[in-house]
């Protein structure tokens, strides 16, 4: 007659001995590997699960508690300068660790309960409430100060505001943006050099505002030159430019 054993689902390997450990109520630095490796044993053989890799963890963690085991059955070699590391030690730290992360998954799972039961509600607060302030009772707030006091306070606080501005940054001017387009100002020197068969470039400026105007102006007169619409000379350097028109008016 077959006899069906029913086994407790555990998370992987360092999750059974953690089990086992506690089972037995042992002390997690000085671990009877012996019989933990016997038990974990008789637990894999018990195992029938159809996942190979969740299985195969077990299996190495067998392997290595059957190494551990058989470290600690052989004779210990003969003392030397340094005493010989435990050959539990690193197995210790692996389930300190997994014991630590283990305890904060439940209490991040406590947190989450916790948080479910928490109910929010949009406040409904009437606009008149809302707006409502109290009133100030400025002889109250005042009191027994005199004059002298108050302007006193008055010029402590201007001297604040006056003491935050940055005495260079202060004196920069405003830097704003200026919609000139060179396309537009070649399209309107096009018209003007067709009604102006010669005009020189210093009469053309002077109706000219900014100096991204003025670029652009001068950038547009050097394009309309390169398509052959006017010409420009100079006689001597600094003198007028004068433009004449090559266009038919």
């Amino acid at each position: 007659m077959d006899m069906t054993v029913k086994l407790q689902v555990f998370e992987g390997p360092l999750d059974l001995l953690l089990h086992l450990l506690d089972k037995n109520k042992v002390n997690i630095y000085d671990i009877p590997i012996v019989e933990i490796t016997k038990q974990y044993m008789d637990y894999i053989r018990e195992m029938k699960r159809h996942d190979l890799n969740v299985v195969s963890e077990f299996l190495v963690m067998a392997a290595t508690l059957l190494d551990i085991k058989s470290k600690m059955l052989l004779p210990a070699p003969p003392q030397e300068e340094e005493e010989q590391e435990d050959p539990r030690a690193e197995l210790v730290q692996q389930l300190l660790e997994y014991k630590m992360y283990k305890c904060i998954s439940y209490e991040l799972k406590d947190r989450q309960v916790d948080a479910q039961k928490v109910m929010f509600k949009v406040p409904t607060v009437p606009p008149e409430v809302a707006a409502y302030e109290e009133p100030v009772d400025l002889e109250e707030l005042v009191g027994d100060t005199t004059l002298a006091q108050l302007n006193d306070i008055f010029k402590s606080i201007m001297q604040k505001k006056q003491d935050r501005i940055d005495p260079v940054r202060s004196k920069f001017g405003r830097i704003e943006k200026e919609q000139v387009s060179l396309e537009e100002t070649m399209r309107t020197l096009e018209e003007y050099a067709r009604t102006h068969r010669s005009f020189n470039f210093k009469n053309l400026l002077e109706s000219k505002s900014g100096k991204m105007e003025i670029i652009v102006n001068f950038l547009a007169i050097l394009e309309l030159m390169k398509l052959g619409k006017i010409s420009i000379s100079q006689e001597h350097i600094f003198d007028d430019i004068l433009i004449e028109s090559k266009m038919a008016a």
